[in-house]
């Protein structure tokens, strides 16, 4: 009957690490997210820290793991709350968008921009950003109802992905919020159009953007 409380408290600090790691990751960068700023930051000791995480790479491997699947399964329950019909499509889009506009990008940009120039660092990445890319992709594809065989669709989806990532780097200097709207307005209304003609059984190419 002790340990579930001792079982509980290891995993409330566990979580508050990675959620401190993300959060110093957006905020301060690569440089200066050390495991004792995060564990200051999170308010527990080096040493609790390092018992869960042996290493600043465990640590921020995990970190960005962790909040991804949160926030993947967060817009699972989200698109339960999407309206139905007009307006849906950029909605999702919206959604999208907000992902790659989030703390979590911010804080997963900077470990890509420094795994660009370590291997070991890039060698623990590279499984990460792949997984991250597949289930974009299917939580996109799901949202929006596309069919598993319709290869066309798919392309899109994908393509809105790279939007979203897109206008998610042109946010990180600036506030590109006024022009990022009109964009997601007009995309969604694109891709709206394809996806109701492919579900009306149009098989001709529709072309790409």
């Amino acid at each position: 009957m002790m340990r579930e409380p001792q079982q509980d408290r290891s995993r409330l600090t566990r979580q508050r690490l990675l959620e401190a790691t993300i959060d110093c990751l957006a905020d301060q960068g690569w440089a200066a997210t050390t495991v004792g700023v995060v564990a200051k930051r999170a308010g527990v000791s080096r040493g609790a820290a390092q018992h869960h995480f042996p290493t600043r790479e465990d640590l921020i491997t995990a970190a960005l793991e962790f909040m991804f699947d949160s926030r993947m399964e967060a817009a699972r329950l989200e698109a339960t709350g999407l309206p139905a019909g007009p307006g849906r499509t950029e909605a999702i889009v919206t959604r999208l968008v907000e992902y790659y506009t989030g703390t979590l990008f911010k804080a997963a940009l900077q470990v890509w921009t420094a795994a660009a120039s370590d291997p070991a660092l890039r060698e623990r990445v590279l499984p990460l950003e792949e997984k991250f890319g597949r289930v974009a992709h299917r939580t996109a594809v799901a949202m929006l109802g596309v069919e598993d065989g319709d290869l066309i669709a798919h392309r899109w989806v994908q393509l809105t992905l790279d939007l979203a990532r897109g206008l998610g780097l042109a946010d990180v200097l600036t506030d590109d919020s006024k022009r990022r709207a009109e964009l997601i307005k007009q995309w969604a209304a694109d891709l709206d159009s394809v996806l109701h003609r492919r579900r009306s059984g149009e098989q001709e190419p529709v072309a790409l953007p």
